[in-house]
Protein backbone atom coordinates (compact mmCIF):
# COMPACT_ATOMS: atom_id res chain seq x y z
CA UNK A 1 0.00 0.00 0.00
CA UNK A 2 1.54 3.26 -1.12
CA UNK A 3 0.30 6.18 0.90
CA UNK A 4 1.95 8.79 -1.26
CA UNK A 5 0.06 7.70 -4.39
CA UNK A 6 -3.38 8.61 -3.03
CA UNK A 7 -4.99 11.98 -2.43
CA UNK A 8 -6.63 13.01 0.81
CA UNK A 9 -10.32 12.23 0.77
CA UNK A 10 -13.25 12.86 3.10
CA UNK A 11 -14.65 10.02 5.12
CA UNK A 12 -18.17 9.02 6.09
CA UNK A 13 -17.42 6.73 9.00
CA UNK A 14 -14.67 6.45 11.45
CA UNK A 15 -13.21 3.37 13.04
CA UNK A 16 -10.72 5.81 14.83
CA UNK A 17 -8.08 6.02 17.44
CA UNK A 18 -10.56 5.45 20.03
CA UNK A 19 -10.76 7.51 23.20
CA UNK A 20 -14.04 6.00 24.18
CA UNK A 21 -15.74 7.41 27.30
CA UNK A 22 -19.48 6.78 27.70
CA UNK A 23 -22.66 7.66 29.68
CA UNK A 24 -24.36 5.74 32.48
CA UNK A 25 -27.05 3.17 31.75
CA UNK A 26 -30.36 4.69 32.79
CA UNK A 27 -28.96 8.18 33.28
CA UNK A 28 -31.70 10.74 32.68
CA UNK A 29 -30.92 13.07 29.81
CA UNK A 30 -30.04 16.57 31.00
CA UNK A 31 -29.02 19.20 28.40
CA UNK A 32 -25.43 20.22 29.07
CA UNK A 33 -26.28 23.91 29.22
CA UNK A 34 -28.69 23.32 32.14
CA UNK A 35 -26.79 20.59 33.98
CA UNK A 36 -25.46 21.36 37.42
CA UNK A 37 -21.72 21.49 37.98
CA UNK A 38 -20.50 18.08 39.26
CA UNK A 39 -19.03 18.31 42.75
CA UNK A 40 -17.33 14.91 43.16
CA UNK A 41 -15.08 12.70 41.01
CA UNK A 42 -17.75 10.14 40.14
CA UNK A 43 -20.31 12.68 38.91
CA UNK A 44 -17.53 14.39 36.95
CA UNK A 45 -16.62 11.15 35.21
CA UNK A 46 -20.27 10.47 34.43
CA UNK A 47 -20.57 13.99 33.02
CA UNK A 48 -17.58 13.29 30.80
CA UNK A 49 -19.00 10.08 29.39
CA UNK A 50 -22.38 11.73 28.89
CA UNK A 51 -20.69 14.56 26.97
CA UNK A 52 -18.88 12.01 24.80
CA UNK A 53 -22.19 10.34 23.93
CA UNK A 54 -23.76 13.72 23.17
CA UNK A 55 -20.74 14.67 21.03
CA UNK A 56 -20.19 17.68 23.25
CA UNK A 57 -16.49 18.43 22.89
CA UNK A 58 -16.73 21.70 24.84
CA UNK A 59 -17.88 19.89 27.99
CA UNK A 60 -15.25 17.19 27.53
CA UNK A 61 -12.61 19.91 27.28
CA UNK A 62 -13.86 21.45 30.51
CA UNK A 63 -13.22 18.31 32.57
CA UNK A 64 -10.08 16.95 30.90
CA UNK A 65 -6.52 18.04 31.48
CA UNK A 66 -4.90 20.41 28.98
CA UNK A 67 -1.44 19.87 30.45
CA UNK A 68 1.10 19.61 27.66
CA UNK A 69 2.48 16.41 29.18
CA UNK A 70 -0.88 14.76 30.01
CA UNK A 71 -0.88 11.19 28.68
CA UNK A 72 -3.77 8.96 27.66
CA UNK A 73 -3.75 5.52 26.07
CA UNK A 74 -6.48 4.11 23.86
CA UNK A 75 -6.95 0.60 22.46
CA UNK A 76 -3.96 -1.15 20.90
CA UNK A 77 -1.59 1.11 22.82
CA UNK A 78 -2.06 4.34 20.89
CA UNK A 79 -0.89 7.29 22.98
CA UNK A 80 -2.05 10.89 23.19
CA UNK A 81 0.12 13.58 24.74
CA UNK A 82 -1.67 16.81 25.52
CA UNK A 83 -5.15 17.89 24.48
CA UNK A 84 -4.90 19.09 20.86
CA UNK A 85 -4.35 15.75 19.09
CA UNK A 86 -7.06 14.09 21.14
CA UNK A 87 -9.50 16.91 20.42
CA UNK A 88 -8.83 16.65 16.68
CA UNK A 89 -9.57 12.92 16.71
CA UNK A 90 -12.71 13.44 18.77
CA UNK A 91 -14.00 16.00 16.27
CA UNK A 92 -13.37 13.53 13.44
CA UNK A 93 -15.26 10.82 15.31
CA UNK A 94 -18.20 13.09 16.11
CA UNK A 95 -18.44 14.17 12.47
CA UNK A 96 -18.43 10.57 11.24
CA UNK A 97 -21.38 9.23 13.25
CA UNK A 98 -25.06 10.12 13.43
CA UNK A 99 -25.54 8.83 16.97
CA UNK A 100 -23.52 7.52 19.92
CA UNK A 101 -24.65 5.47 22.88
CA UNK A 102 -22.08 4.71 25.58
CA UNK A 103 -23.63 2.96 28.60
CA UNK A 104 -21.46 2.34 31.64
CA UNK A 105 -21.96 -1.23 32.79
CA UNK A 106 -19.66 -1.15 35.82
CA UNK A 107 -17.87 1.64 37.69
CA UNK A 108 -15.80 1.73 40.87
CA UNK A 109 -14.28 4.91 42.21
CA UNK A 110 -11.78 5.57 45.02
CA UNK A 111 -10.39 8.86 46.24
CA UNK A 112 -7.97 10.30 48.77
CA UNK A 113 -8.26 14.03 49.37
CA UNK A 114 -7.73 15.75 45.99
CA UNK A 115 -6.91 12.62 43.95
CA UNK A 116 -9.35 9.94 42.73
CA UNK A 117 -8.95 6.87 40.57
CA UNK A 118 -11.45 4.56 38.89
CA UNK A 119 -12.03 1.28 37.07
CA UNK A 120 -14.91 1.27 34.58
CA UNK A 121 -16.49 -0.97 31.95
CA UNK A 122 -18.64 0.43 29.18
CA UNK A 123 -20.01 -0.23 25.71
CA UNK A 124 -19.25 2.21 22.89
CA UNK A 125 -22.10 1.95 20.38
CA UNK A 126 -21.79 3.96 17.18
CA UNK A 127 -24.35 4.53 14.44
CA UNK A 128 -23.08 5.77 11.09
CA UNK A 129 -25.99 5.16 8.70
CA UNK A 130 -28.76 7.76 9.10
CA UNK A 131 -31.05 5.67 6.90
CA UNK A 132 -30.74 2.55 9.04
CA UNK A 133 -30.18 2.93 12.76
CA UNK A 134 -30.48 -0.83 13.13
CA UNK A 135 -26.90 -0.98 11.86
CA UNK A 136 -24.45 -0.28 14.65
CA UNK A 137 -20.95 -1.13 15.80
CA UNK A 138 -20.31 -2.09 19.41
CA UNK A 139 -16.96 -1.83 21.20
CA UNK A 140 -16.87 -3.34 24.67
CA UNK A 141 -14.21 -1.54 26.68
CA UNK A 142 -12.58 -1.23 30.06
CA UNK A 143 -11.19 2.07 31.35
CA UNK A 144 -8.94 3.11 34.19
CA UNK A 145 -7.88 6.62 35.04
CA UNK A 146 -7.02 9.34 37.55
CA UNK A 147 -8.80 12.58 38.39
CA UNK A 148 -7.34 15.49 40.32
CA UNK A 149 -9.18 18.31 42.04
CA UNK A 150 -7.95 21.64 40.73
CA UNK A 151 -9.41 24.99 41.80
CA UNK A 152 -12.53 23.28 43.05
CA UNK A 153 -13.14 21.23 39.89
CA UNK A 154 -12.32 17.55 39.29
CA UNK A 155 -10.24 17.03 36.13
CA UNK A 156 -9.37 13.78 34.32
CA UNK A 157 -5.57 13.89 34.16
CA UNK A 158 -4.68 10.36 32.95
CA UNK A 159 -6.57 7.47 31.38
CA UNK A 160 -6.07 4.10 29.76
CA UNK A 161 -8.54 1.95 27.84
CA UNK A 162 -8.54 -1.53 26.34
CA UNK A 163 -10.99 -3.97 24.83
CA UNK A 164 -12.64 -6.65 26.90
CA UNK A 165 -14.19 -9.99 25.92
CA UNK A 166 -17.73 -9.45 24.71
CA UNK A 167 -20.67 -10.64 26.72
CA UNK A 168 -23.08 -13.25 25.39
CA UNK A 169 -25.74 -11.77 23.13
CA UNK A 170 -26.61 -11.05 19.54
CA UNK A 171 -24.29 -8.07 18.95
CA UNK A 172 -20.90 -8.66 17.37
CA UNK A 173 -18.25 -6.62 19.17
CA UNK A 174 -15.57 -4.69 17.31
CA UNK A 175 -12.10 -3.99 18.62
CA UNK A 176 -10.51 -0.93 17.10
CA UNK A 177 -10.86 1.62 16.65
CA UNK A 178 -10.86 5.95 17.22
CA UNK A 179 -10.97 6.99 15.89
CA UNK A 180 -11.98 5.24 16.57
CA UNK A 181 -9.66 4.35 15.43
CA UNK A 182 -9.97 0.77 15.11
CA UNK A 183 -7.70 -2.25 15.39
CA UNK A 184 -8.27 -5.93 16.12
CA UNK A 185 -8.00 -7.48 19.57
CA UNK A 186 -5.72 -10.45 20.19
CA UNK A 187 -8.68 -12.74 20.86
CA UNK A 188 -10.94 -13.48 17.91
CA UNK A 189 -14.69 -13.92 18.48
CA UNK A 190 -16.76 -16.76 17.10
CA UNK A 191 -17.77 -16.83 13.44
CA UNK A 192 -19.15 -13.29 12.84
CA UNK A 193 -22.96 -13.43 12.85
CA UNK A 194 -22.79 -17.00 11.59
CA UNK A 195 -20.93 -16.01 8.40
CA UNK A 196 -17.88 -18.14 7.61
CA UNK A 197 -15.24 -15.90 6.00
CA UNK A 198 -12.65 -18.64 5.52
CA UNK A 199 -10.89 -19.33 2.26
CA UNK A 200 -8.56 -17.66 -0.21
CA UNK A 201 -9.40 -14.16 -1.39
CA UNK A 202 -7.83 -12.19 -4.24
CA UNK A 203 -7.52 -8.63 -2.99
CA UNK A 204 -7.15 -5.80 -5.51
CA UNK A 205 -6.23 -2.22 -4.68
CA UNK A 206 -8.17 -0.49 -7.45
CA UNK A 207 -6.13 2.69 -7.88
CA UNK A 208 -2.79 0.85 -8.21
CA UNK A 209 -4.21 -2.37 -9.69
CA UNK A 210 -2.13 -4.16 -7.09
CA UNK A 211 -3.21 -7.74 -6.35
CA UNK A 212 -2.36 -10.21 -3.63
CA UNK A 213 -3.96 -13.23 -1.97
CA UNK A 214 -5.34 -13.41 1.57
CA UNK A 215 -5.87 -16.72 3.35
CA UNK A 216 -8.48 -16.24 6.07
CA UNK A 217 -10.00 -18.40 8.78
CA UNK A 218 -13.71 -18.50 9.60
CA UNK A 219 -13.36 -15.36 11.74
CA UNK A 220 -11.83 -13.39 8.88
CA UNK A 221 -8.26 -13.38 10.19
CA UNK A 222 -5.17 -14.46 8.31
CA UNK A 223 -2.10 -13.48 6.30
CA UNK A 224 -1.88 -11.96 2.83
CA UNK A 225 0.91 -12.07 0.28
CA UNK A 226 2.17 -8.48 0.41
CA UNK A 227 4.78 -7.09 2.83
CA UNK A 228 4.06 -9.78 5.44
CA UNK A 229 0.48 -8.60 5.69
CA UNK A 230 -2.18 -9.74 8.16
CA UNK A 231 -5.94 -9.08 8.07
CA UNK A 232 -8.13 -9.16 11.19
CA UNK A 233 -11.90 -8.81 11.14
CA UNK A 234 -13.33 -6.62 13.90
CA UNK A 235 -17.00 -6.48 12.89
CA UNK A 236 -19.37 -8.21 10.49
CA UNK A 237 -23.02 -7.19 10.45
CA UNK A 238 -25.58 -7.41 7.62
CA UNK A 239 -22.77 -7.95 5.06
CA UNK A 240 -20.85 -4.87 6.29
CA UNK A 241 -17.35 -6.22 6.91
CA UNK A 242 -14.88 -4.14 8.91
CA UNK A 243 -11.39 -4.91 10.07
CA UNK A 244 -7.74 -3.98 10.26
CA UNK A 245 -4.60 -4.74 8.27
CA UNK A 246 -0.95 -4.72 9.28
CA UNK A 247 2.20 -5.02 7.18
CA UNK A 248 5.44 -5.86 8.98
CA UNK A 249 7.47 -5.67 5.76
CA UNK A 250 7.07 -1.90 5.43
CA UNK A 251 5.88 -1.15 8.99
CA UNK A 252 2.39 0.09 8.18
CA UNK A 253 -1.10 -0.59 9.42
CA UNK A 254 -4.63 0.56 8.87
CA UNK A 255 -8.25 -0.48 8.58
CA UNK A 256 -10.85 -1.38 5.96
CA UNK A 257 -14.58 -1.54 5.36
CA UNK A 258 -16.16 -3.58 2.56
CA UNK A 259 -19.65 -4.83 1.72
CA UNK A 260 -19.93 -8.56 1.01
CA UNK A 261 -22.09 -9.57 -1.94
CA UNK A 262 -25.26 -11.53 -1.27
CA UNK A 263 -23.74 -14.70 -2.70
CA UNK A 264 -20.59 -14.26 -0.59
CA UNK A 265 -18.21 -14.37 -3.55
CA UNK A 266 -16.87 -10.81 -3.55
CA UNK A 267 -16.67 -7.66 -1.48
CA UNK A 268 -16.18 -4.01 -2.39
CA UNK A 269 -15.16 -1.06 -0.24
CA UNK A 270 -12.27 1.05 0.99
CA UNK A 271 -9.06 0.84 3.02
CA UNK A 272 -7.06 3.49 4.86
CA UNK A 273 -3.95 4.07 6.98
CA UNK A 274 -3.70 4.62 10.72
CA UNK A 275 0.09 4.38 10.96
CA UNK A 276 3.12 4.57 8.66
CA UNK A 277 6.37 3.91 10.50
CA UNK A 278 6.57 6.31 13.43
CA UNK A 279 3.80 8.51 12.07
CA UNK A 280 0.68 7.49 13.97
CA UNK A 281 -1.45 10.64 13.83
CA UNK A 282 -2.93 9.99 10.38
CA UNK A 283 -6.57 11.15 10.18
CA UNK A 284 -8.76 8.06 9.64
CA UNK A 285 -10.20 7.44 6.17
CA UNK A 286 -8.32 10.36 4.61
CA UNK A 287 -5.44 8.38 3.05
CA UNK A 288 -6.14 5.08 1.36
CA UNK A 289 -7.96 3.66 -1.62
CA UNK A 290 -10.60 1.27 -2.93
CA UNK A 291 -10.77 -2.50 -2.47
CA UNK A 292 -12.18 -5.34 -4.55
CA UNK A 293 -12.09 -8.77 -2.90
CA UNK A 294 -12.91 -11.93 -4.84
CA UNK A 295 -13.11 -15.46 -3.46
CA UNK A 296 -10.70 -17.90 -5.09
CA UNK A 297 -12.29 -20.79 -3.23
CA UNK A 298 -16.04 -21.56 -3.02
CA UNK A 299 -17.88 -20.09 -0.03
CA UNK A 300 -18.09 -22.65 2.79
CA UNK A 301 -21.35 -24.54 2.94
CA UNK A 302 -23.38 -23.85 6.07
CA UNK A 303 -23.76 -26.93 8.27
Amino acid sequence: MNMESHHSRPFSLRVRTWLLLGPLVGLLYIPAARAEEPHDPESTLRRLVQANAERDLATMSKYMSHDVDAIGYTIDGRKYIGWSDLAADMRSEFDSVVKLEIPITNLRMWNNKDVAWFAMELDYIRYSNPADLAQRMVLRLRETGVLEKRNGRWILVAWHESTRHHDSGTEQTAANGAALLHRASDTQPAVPNGTDLSGEWEVTEIEDNKKYVATLNAQGTGPYTWQGGQFSTTSFNDRRWQGTWKQTGNDREGAFEVILSEDGTEAKGIWWYVRVGTRDNIPPRQHGGSYLWKRLTPPPTAP
